[in-house]
C-alpha cells in the first residue's frame, strides 16, 4: 500500500509541476522542446525499471505472480513499450480532433493535460477489472487473446480512406444535446458565459472527445499488456508512464506523422504477438526477454522503414 500511495504522490507532483510551473503560461510547444521532454520521459521510464527492481527485490509490494526482480523490471519495460507503441494511433486521432475543432497550438497542451487526469482514472478502472477478470475467470485470457488478434487483422485489412470525423461522432452529437456549445474559443477557458448561458468552448468539446477515444484505445492496450503480466502495479505504472509521455510525444510527432506511416505494421505485429501469447500461454512459455526483444525489434523496424520510405518519397518528388 505504501508503494501505491508513494507512486500516486509522485505522479501528482509531476502533474502539478507540469501545469503550475513548466507550462503555467500557454505557449506553442516547439519540436525542439517536445523532443527534449520526450527524451526526459523515456529516460525516466527506463530508470523507473530500476525502481521496480528495488521494490520487488525487497518485497515492498504484493507479488501475485511471484516475480523475480529482474523479471519484474523486464515486464515493466515490455509493458511500457507496448503502451508507447499503441499510443501512436492515439496521436493520429488527437491531431484530427484538434484540427476539426480548430484548437490553437498554444492551448493544446492544456487540453491534453486534463485529458491525462481522466485517462489515469479510466485506465485504472479498466486495469482493475481486467486483472480481476483474468484472476477469477481463466477463460478471459483467451477472450482477450482473440480480441487482440481480431484488432490486428482489422487494422491490416481496414480501408485507409476511412477517417475519424470528430464532428460527426456520437460523442459530439450527444454533447450538443445536453449542453450549449460555443463555436468561439475564449483563451484557455473550457466554459464561457453568453447571455446568462454557460456554454462549452471547443476546448472542452475536444477534451471530451479525446477522453472517450482514449477509453476506446485502452480497450486494445489494456488486454495487450495483460498478456505480459497480470501484476496490477506493473500494468498500472507502465500505463501511467506511457500516458505521461504522450503529450510531449504528440507535439514531437504532430508535424511529421506521415513520416511514420509504416509504424502501423509494427502495431499489427505487436498485437498479433501478444494475442497469440495469450492463446498459447499453456502450450508455449515465452521468456520475458524474448517478448521484450520482439516488441523492441518491431518498433525499431517500423521506425527505420518509415524514415527510409519517407526519404525515398521525398527524393522521388524532388526528381
Amino acid at each position: 500500500m505504501v508503494v501505491w500511495i508513494s507512486f500516486f504522490i509522485v505522479v501528482l507532483i509531476i502533474l502539478t509541476l507540469d501545469l503550475g510551473v513548466f507550462n503555467k503560461t500557454p505557449h506553442i510547444i516547439s519540436t525542439k522542446e517536445a523532443s527534449k521532454w520526450t527524451s526526459i520521459w523515456v529516460t525516466l521510464s527506463f530508470l523507473f525499471s530500476g525502481v521496480i527492481y528495488w521494490i520487488y527485490d525487497n518485497n515492498y509490494i504484493a507479488n501475485p505472480d511471484d516475480l523475480k526482480p529482474l523479471a519484474a523490471s523486464i515486464k515493466f519495460i515490455t509493458g511500457y513499450l507496448i503502451e508507447l507503441s499503441l499510443s501512436v494511433d492515439n496521436i493520429f486521432v488527437i491531431a484530427i480532433i484538434f484540427s476539426a475543432f480548430k484548437i490553437p497550438q498554444k492551448y493544446q497542451h492544456r487540453v491534453l493535460f486534463w485529458g491525462i487526469l481522466g485517462a489515469i482514472v479510466f485506465r485504472g478502472l479498466m486495469i482493475f477489472f481486467g486483472v480481476m477478470l483474468i484472476n477469477k475467470f481463466f477463460w478471459t485470457t483467451y477472450v482477450f487473446g482473440f480480441f487482440l488478434i481480431f484488432t490486428a487483422m482489422k487494422m491490416l485489412f481496414s480501408n485507409e480512406d476511412e477517417k475519424f470525423e470528430p464532428k460527426k461522432s456520437f460523442v459530439f452529437k450527444s454533447l450538443k444535446k445536453i449542453m450549449p456549445i460555443s463555436n468561439h474559443i475564449d483563451q484557455e477557458h473550457f466554459f464561457v458565459k453568453r447571455r446568462h448561458i454557460t456554454a462549452a468552448t471547443p476546448l472542452f468539446v475536444a477534451l471530451v472527445v479525446i477522453e472517450v477515444m482514449d477509453v476506446v484505445f485502452a480497450i486494445d492496450s489494456v488486454p495487450a499488456i495483460l498478456a505480459i503480466t497480470s501484476d496490477p502495479f506493473l500494468v498500472f505504472s507502465s500505463n501511467i508512464f506511457a500516458i505521461l509521455g504522450l503529450r510531449s510525444m504528440y507535439f514531437f510527432l504532430a508535424n511529421m506523422l506521415q513520416k511514420f506511416s509504416y509504424l502501423e505494421f509494427s502495431l499489427i505485429a505487436i498485437l498479433s504477438f501478444v494475442g497469440l501469447k495469450m492463446l498459447l500461454h499453456e502450450i508455449v512459455e515465452i521468456p520475458e526477454w524474448a517478448s521484450l526483444a520482439f516488441i523492441a525489434l518491431s518498433l525499431l523496424v517500423g521506425i527505420v522503414v518509415s524514415l527510409r520510405m519517407s526519404k525515398l518519397e521525398d527524393t522521388t518528388k524532388d526528381s
